[in-house]
């Protein structure tokens, strides 16, 4: 599989480092468990297009998120997160809260 990272183009997905679907974006907010349960242990497994998260660690260690059919495995987009792709977090927060220990 190939991702197109925006900066540096075309390359192989062994140049990444995958994090998990795009729902690490939306963090809750306050201190509701049924909220928390849902964002620690709650994922759905579709069949089809997906979007996760991937962080270039290989090449120029941007985050980006990844739009991608699980049953073709066909790459459809990648933007970078930190250009305030959809999920309304930036780069800069991804990092912070990886940082602090969050689950990003």
């Amino acid at each position: 599989m190939r991702i197109p990272c925006p900066l540096c183009g075309p390359r192989d997905r062994r140049e990444f480092f995958y994090y998990g679907s795009e729902d690490y974006l939306n963090r809750p907010v306050g201190d509701d468990p049924a909220a928390w349960d849902a964002y620690l242990h709650l994922r759905d497994n579709p069949a089809g297009e997906t979007r996760d998260l991937w962080y270039h660690e290989m090449g120029c260690a941007s985050w980006l998120l990844v739009t991608r059919n699980t049953v073709t495995h066909a790459v459809l987009d990648a933007r970078l997160v930190a250009a305030g792709g959809e999920g309304g977090a930036s780069g800069g927060d991804i990092l912070a809260k990886m940082k602090s220990g969050g689950a990003a």
